[in-house]
Order: structure tokens, then C-alpha cells, then sequence
């Protein structure tokens, strides 16, 4: 019995002892973090929210979505730090310059991974009373702030939710090129109802913004803030400056109008914009206001009328409103504004009620801060300014002008009366042609007149500003040409109280110096452009005409850019900041855009250190489409595995430059139809004329030509034609030109050789010889600008054909018109065009 029991002891004893262990882990065990915390949702575009209960986000609509784990986000730290170390290296192998492209690992807390979701839909819009159709992300125009701090890697996954292609460029940063953003250079696009990732190391900080590279969409609201803070424990954090209060600021502006219809009236150089904003600059308005003989200069050396900027706008906005408001600032405050341009094609006028402007950073990068009254801000350029606000009670506007000046858009800091800013006054246009004049030589390009013009510190647009050079025209004009002129009349700091930026002032707060055993690479652009048809370039070749740039990884790039067009260009390279070289000697300061007025010439510098095809461009999106653009290419790179068929993806590149514009018109009148058709590109012209009447006696005819466009100025036009006419003539009636050749016009089918050239006056002079031996010169005008509205053509040609012809425009599409043609008579009617 004893070893019965003792046996039973042995056999009881552990059960017991794992029964009264399993019991005091009962009693000791507490809930994991799982269950003590369960699961919660947050919005990717709003981390700030956390939700109980999956749903929608109340700020923009997004699908909420679990919130990670702290072993989750340990392991996406992790792989974070791993990227950002590698796209680091990536990115600055080779760099040994001083230029400010911090490295995450100076950061002393570990990276982050924050991700964005886009979601990219088609919407409509109302910003004029009438709906029109327009691109929003996440439910908004313009596109989410995206915000990241330096040292983070960004996860940015974009949703395409459209029918066609899109893209999404990071304007300013540095980043591996595949995900620069550019469809057919560094990706293909992101295809309809796909799910694009773009994901890089954040290695700098500043003021950028993002929006599409695709098409026009640019144009309808593809457009955002991208805010890189910098940290707190970065040697060149600024107090005073870096830990204000900061609001993201982008402005833009507004068309009814269609994209490709804006693109393709100024390919068609169409005046309607001009007549929307008041800036046609007829024969009638110039003889009024006394510069009729300004106005024949003009045309003697085939201008047209001058124009600061080439598209009417039906509203400007900030932040996607014509007016907004800040209304939390007190008396004493100092606000940041991290302002970018995200216009396709507007340059801004910025100004404040509050006082002085005080510039701090530009294109991202810090500047020494230099007070201004007012700055211009180019297309996609940004700027960091800091206002002050002088009393409570009050909201001072801070002002966005146009170039052109016809409209504005406001934001107003505090809260109370608004104190607005004085308007600027509307622009000396026949001042500004007389100034034309003197710099335009017979041949199309600029004279500087002896002046050695750089950095925007002469602005020949000067004369037409009233509130530096006075309201009224001046009493006694400077004869230009053939003179030597005084660059400081065109300076606007030297001729007025008012102090505007300029880029001499801009000055590094360090050191920019490029390393300084490298080789040297230069290259000279000229930057060109035809604005009668719509045609920009660089050394007169577009995108497509013109090979790749080669550039060696390590060695400085220096780029000397010349204007010698009529227009202002932001020119913008992609993926690098340069060193401007204005003076400041070894604390020049970094930028990624420059503004190069008529006539500048200035120059750019860089250090090659990133692998890959970068985009160098025009910014003026419908300039860039337009073919105003260069790629540089990295010699041995590695292939971008982006691109898995580049001569098909070169072939979609150029096609943006490539591309056909159509225009036709008619006139329904009394004595017959007339009309013209008309499909051109950069270089080709397809052309059709018709003169249709309405009897046997009037006839029947039309003209077809095909020709391409020789010359920098395209003045010239080789072309082969078809003539077919038909009219019923009396018996024996012949009739003889002025060669004394028959041309009895009875019935005519011949094919045609010839060339067009545009004349002084900007008369079209026709040459062309028929297959059946016959001669004829043809001399004609259209679109003489009698008055705002009014307009008239005038034909004569060798076959004693003639044709004189009036028409006033009501709208875009159509016109009330009279003429007289020698073949038909006089007719009256209503001319419809597209």
C-alpha cells in the first residue's frame, strides 16, 4: 500500500505543479497590445485621423484604412532607412559639390515612410457660372499638399481613374530619373484605370509643387503644393524664419475654353484673345492715342501686335478660389508664404497691403532675405516670402496681378476691414510696340542696342508700366535705333521709389561653388520663336528636330542661354538645381528655373551627378508642347527600366511638337461662299481655299496647297498646289493676264509649283507656276486691324483677279461680313469659323 501511494505521489505531483503554474500565468497574464488596442482606421491623405470603424475620411472622402502596428511601422522604418541610404548613394555618387542636397543620415531620429494615395478622376467645375469639365485629385483642385521632412522616403501611389494616360512630375526634386514623371522620357504613362507607385528618398528640403506631364492636363487642374520641411537640427535652420507659421500658396489660373482649342487658336494666330483683353492695338486705336506711324513700323517689319502674355484667362485663383482668407494672424505676426506657380502660362505680379515683402527662399532654396515691394514670379518658379501684419482688426490683401493685368486674385491675412492693395494700372501697349520697334532689326532678330542685358535687371517692359514711367505718352521719344541706349532707362529700381526683385539681389546664405577640378562642359542656346505662328525653339530646332545633349557623370555643366525671341521664357531643368551666376561670386544662388527676358543673356551652371534622361524646357506649357525644350542624357548610363522600348517611347515623345492644329472658316454670303481650311504643324502647312458661287457666270474653284516652312522666322514657304476651276463664259470671251498669257477659266484642272513669303506689312507674296505653263503672283493681307473688332482683307494677283473685304467679330466662332470680288461681285453675309 505505502508504494501504491508513493508511486500515485510521484504520478500527482507534476500534474499538480503544472495545474498551479498554468493557474498564476492566468492570474498574471495581461492583455497584448493587440487587445488592449484594437484595431483603428486613419486616412492616408489625413494621418491626423483615427476612426473606430472603417468608413470615409470626413476631410476628403478617402477610404480609411487600418492603421499599422508598432511592429509593422518598425519594419517600414526599417526598409525606409534602406532605401533612403541607397537613393542617397544614387544620387550622390560623384557629387563632391557644395551644393545643399542634405543627406538623410545627418538626421539624428530615423526616417519615415509617409504615403500618399491619388486618386485621379475627371470632375466639373463652375468658376464662371458655366460648368465645364476639369481633372481633380482626391475630390480637389488643386491637387492635395503633399508634405513630407527631409530625411523621409515618400510612397506616393497614384490612381488613374481617368479614361486617358496621365503622369505626375515632382518639379524641383531631386530623385532616381525613372521617377521624374515625364511619360516617354523617364516612364511610360500611367494607362487609364491603373495604379502608378512612385516612391524616393526625400534628400533636400523647400518649397516645390507637382502636376501632370501629360498633354494639357496641366492646364484643368492637374496641379499641387509639395512641401519638403527642413529640420530642426539642420545646421542652416534659420529661427526667425524656418519655425514660422507656413502656408503653402499656388497660384493658377482659369479658361472656359478647352485646352487644345487654347493651344490651336494660337497656332492659328487667332486675335480673339486680344480682343477679350483689350490689347488688339488697331490702326483706329493708334491713331487716337498718336502712334499711327509706331503702328506702320510695326507692320513694315511684320509684327504683329505686342502682347505680354498669350492667353486669356477667365479667372486667376489661390488655392484653387479667387479670393481667400487667413483669418487666424494677429497685430505683430510674421507668416511664411510658400508660394509656387503653378500657371501654364500666366507670370504673377505679387504684391502686399501690409508692407514690405521679405524674400527668403527661392525655387527651394534659402536666399539671404532681401525686402521688396513687389516681385514677378514666373511660370512654375516658387518663392518663400514673409509678411508682417501691422494691426489687429484689419486683413491686409496680398495680391496676385497677371502680367497682362486684365484680372487679379487675392488672399487677405487677419481679420477685420480688408486693406487693399492699389490695383496696378493697365499697360502702355503702343509704348511698348514703339520699344518693340527699335529692337527688332529687318531680319527678324533682336538688336540689344549696346546694352548688356541679364538676370532681369533691365525690363524693356518697363515703359508700359504707368506706375514707374507715368500715365501719359511721353511728350519726346527716343529714337532707338541705330543708338546706343542707356541701360538704366529701363531699370525700373533706379527710375522709382518702388523696389522690385530682381535676380542680382538673390544671394546664397552658403557657399555654392561647384568642384573645382572638374571638367567643364559648355553649351550656348539660342532661345527662338515665331509668334506669328506659334512656333518655339532653341537654335530654331524643336524636340523632335534636335539630337540629345550628352554630359558626363562629374563633370560641370555651364549653360549660356541668349534670347533672341519676343517673349519671356522660364526655362526649367529637371532633377538638378544650377548655380545662377549674378555676381555673388561664390554664394550664387541655386535655382531649377530661370526667366530670360527679350534680349538677356545669362548664365546657368551645374554639377552632373545623377544618371539619367533629363527634360530642359520652356515652362509655358503651351510653349513647351509646342517643342521649346532639349534632353540631356547621362553618356553610360544604365537603362531605365521605365522605358522597356525607348525608340517606341522617343517616337511618342516627339509627337507632342509634331502635331497637326486645325482651323477652317466660311462666309455664307449674297453672292457666294467663301472659305478656307487649313491643318499645320511646326513645319507643315496643308491649305484649301474655295469660292463657291451661286451660278454658272460666278463659277466654281478651289486651290490646294501643301508646303513646308523654311527659316527661323518661317517667312519663307516652298509648296506644290492643285487649281480646278470652272466657269460659263460668253462664246469667244477670252480673258489675258498681265503676261499676256489666255486664261479662259472656263475649266481648269493643273498642278502647280510655288512659294509663299511673307512681305513687309505682313503682305503674303505668291509665286507659282501651273503645269499647263501659265504664271501668276498673287499679293495679299488678311486681318488688318482697322479697329478693336473691325477687320480687313485684301487680294490682287497677275490673272486681274482682286478681292477686298470687310468683317466685324461678334464671337469666337462668328463674324458679320461684306466684300467685293472681281469674279462674283459685291456680297454681304456671316462668316462661321472653328
Amino acid at each position: 500500500m505505502k508504494n501504491i501511494l508513493t508511486i500515485l505521489v510521484f504520478i500527482m505531483l507534476p500534474v499538480l505543479i503544472y495545474a498551479q503554474d498554468m493557474k498564476t500565468m492566468e492570474m498574471d497574464k495581461k492583455p497584448s497590445k493587440e487587445e488592449s488596442n484594437p484595431t483603428t482606421y486613419t486616412c492616408p491623405m489625413h494621418p491626423e485621423i483615427h476612426e473606430a470603424k472603417p468608413g470615409n475620411c470626413p476631410k476628403c472622402g478617402m477610404k480609411l484604412v487600418p492603421e499599422k502596428s508598432d511592429k509593422q511601422t518598425k519594419t517600414a522604418e526599417n526598409k525606409a532607412t534602406k532605401q533612403t541610404d541607397q537613393g542617397n548613394k544614387t544620387l550622390q555618387d560623384g557629387n563632391s559639390s557644395s551644393i545643399s542636397q542634405k543627406r538623410a543620415e545627418e538626421n539624428t531620429s530615423p526616417p519615415r515612410v509617409v504615403r500618399y494615395d491619388l486618386y485621379i478622376r475627371d470632375t466639373i467645375v463652375n468658376f464662371t457660372g458655366k460648368a465645364k469639365r476639369a481633372i481633380a485629385v482626391n475630390g480637389q483642385i488643386p491637387m492635395p499638399t503633399l508634405t513630407f521632412t527631409e530625411g523621409d522616403t515618400a510612397e506616393i501611389y497614384v490612381h488613374n481613374e481617368l479614361d486617358e494616360d496621365t503622369s505626375l512630375h515632382w518639379h524641383g526634386l531631386f530623385l532616381p530619373n525613372q521617377y521624374d514623371g515625364v511619360p516617354n522620357l523617364t516612364q511610360m504613362p500611367i494607362k487609364p484605370h491603373t495604379t502608378h507607385l512612385y516612391t524616393f528618398p526625400i534628400i533636400q528640403h523647400g518649397t516645390h509643387w507637382y502636376h501632370s506631364h501629360t498633354e494639357l492636363q496641366e492646364q484643368i487642374g492637374m496641379y499641387g503644393s509639395f512641401i519638403m520641411n527642413k529640420r530642426t537640427d539642420d545646421p542652416t535652420f534659420r529661427k526667425g524664419i524656418d519655425d514660422l507659421p507656413s502656408v503653402p500658396i499656388i497660384l493658377s489660373e482659369w479658361t472656359d475654353m478647352k485646352p487644345e482649342n487654347v493651344h490651336r487658336l494660337l497656332h492659328n494666330a487667332s486675335d480673339w484673345f486680344a480682343i477679350k483683353k483689350g490689347t488688339t492695338q488697331s490702326y483706329a486705336e493708334a491713331i487716337k492715342q498718336g502712334y499711327f506711324s509706331d503702328k506702320i513700323k510695326n507692320e513694315w517689319k511684320r509684327m504683329n501686335a505686342m502682347d505680354v502674355s498669350d492667353v486669356y484667362y477667365d479667372k486667376f485663383l489661390i488655392n484653387g478660389k479667387n479670393e481667400n482668407q487667413l483669418s487666424q494672424f494677429k497685430a505683430g505676426d510674421k507668416v511664411r508664404l510658400r508660394v509656387s506657380n503653378g500657371g501654364a502660362s500666366t507670370y504673377f505680379w505679387l504684391t502686399y497691403a501690409g508692407g514690405k515683402i521679405t524674400v527668403v527662399a527661392n525655387d527651394g532654396n534659402d536666399v539671404e532675405p532681401v525686402e521688396v515691394d513687389r516681385l514677378i514670379i514666373a511660370v512654375s518658379e516658387t518663392y518663400d516670402i514673409v509678411v508682417t501684419i501691422p494691426a489687429d482688426k484689419t486683413a491686409y490683401e496680398f495680391l496676385a496681378t497677371p502680367e497682362d493685368r486684365t484680372k487679379s486674385t487675392s488672399l487677405y491675412i487677419g481679420s477685420g476691414i480688408k486693406q487693399l492693395v492699389a490695383p496696378l494700372p493697365k499697360l502702355k501697349y503702343f509704348e511698348g510696340m514703339k520699344m518693340m520697334n527699335g529692337m527688332m532689326k529687318m531680319n527678324g532678330d533682336l538688336d540689344d542696342m549696346g546694352m548688356s542685358m541679364s538676370l532681369n535687371k533691365m525690363d524693356m517692359n518697363v515703359v508700359m508700366y504707368p506706375e514707374i514711367t507715368g500715365e501719359t505718352k511721353p511728350k519726346t521719344s527716343t529714337k532707338m535705333e541705330g543708338m546706343k541706349m542707356d541701360a538704366e532707362q529701363y531699370n525700373a529700381n533706379a527710375l522709382s521709389d518702388i523696389t522690385t526683385l530682381n535676380y542680382a539681389m538673390l544671394k546664397s546664405p552658403t557657399k555654392t561653388t561647384l568642384p573645382e577640378n572638374a571638367p567643364v562642359k559648355e553649351l550656348k542656346f539660342e532661345l527662338t520663336g515665331n509668334m506669328n505662328r506659334y512656333v518655339w525653339s532653341l537654335d530654331n530646332k524643336v524636340v523632335s528636330e534636335a539630337d540629345k545633349i550628352l554630359i558626363k557623370k562629374g563633370e560641370n555643366v555651364r549653360i549660356i542661354l541668349h534670347n533672341n525671341s519676343m517673349m519671356r521664357h522660364p526655362m526649367h531643368l529637371h532633377g538638378h538645381d544650377f548655380r545662377v551666376l549674378n555676381g555673388q561670386g561664390e554664394y550664387a544662388p541655386l535655382k531649377n528655373v530661370i526667366d530670360i527676358m527679350p534680349m538677356e543673356t545669362d548664365t546657368l551652371e551645374f554639377n552632373a551627378n545623377v544618371d539619367g534622361d533629363w527634360f530642359f524646357h520652356c515652362h509655358i506649357l503651351y510653349h513647351m508642347m509646342s517643342g521649346m525644350g532639349r534632353v540631356f542624357t547621362y553618356e553610360n548610363q544604365p537603362a531605365n527600366p521605365e522605358i522597356p522600348n525607348p525608340k517606341l517611347a522617343q517616337r511618342k515623345l516627339f509627337a507632342d511638337d509634331r502635331k497637326f492644329h486645325f482651323m477652317a472658316e466660311n462666309d455664307f454670303a449674297t453672292n457666294g461662299n467663301d472659305g478656307e481650311a487649313m491643318y499645320q504643324s511646326t513645319r507643315w502647312s496643308i491649305g484649301t481655299e474655295w469660292r463657291l458661287g451661286y451660278n454658272d457666270m460666278h463659277g466654281y474653284e478651289t486651290e490646294t496647297h501643301i508646303g513646308r516652312y523654311i527659316g527661323k522666322m518661317q517667312w519663307l514657304m516652298p509648296f506644290i498646289g492643285f487649281d480646278w476651276r470652272y466657269r460659263r463664259m460668253g462664246e469667244d470671251i477670252q480673258e489675258n493676264n498681265l503676261f499676256g498669257q489666255t486664261n479662259t477659266k472656263d475649266k481648269r484642272a493643273v498642278v502647280s509649283l510655288g512659294v509663299n513669303y511673307i512681305l513687309p506689312m505682313l503682305i503674303v507674296a505668291q509665286a507659282e507656276v501651273f503645269t499647263d505653263g501659265k504664271v501668276r503672283l498673287q499679293f495679299e493681307r488678311k486681318d488688318i486691324p482697322v479697329s478693336k473688332r473691325l477687320r480687313m482683307n485684301l487680294m490682287w494677283n497677275t490673272d486681274k483677279e482682286y478681292m477686298a473685304g470687310l468683317r466685324y467679330i461678334i464671337t469666337r466662332w462668328g463674324s458679320l461680313s461684306s466684300h467685293y470680288d472681281s469674279d462674283m461681285g459685291f456680297g454681304a453675309g456671316f462668316i462661321l469659323n472653328y
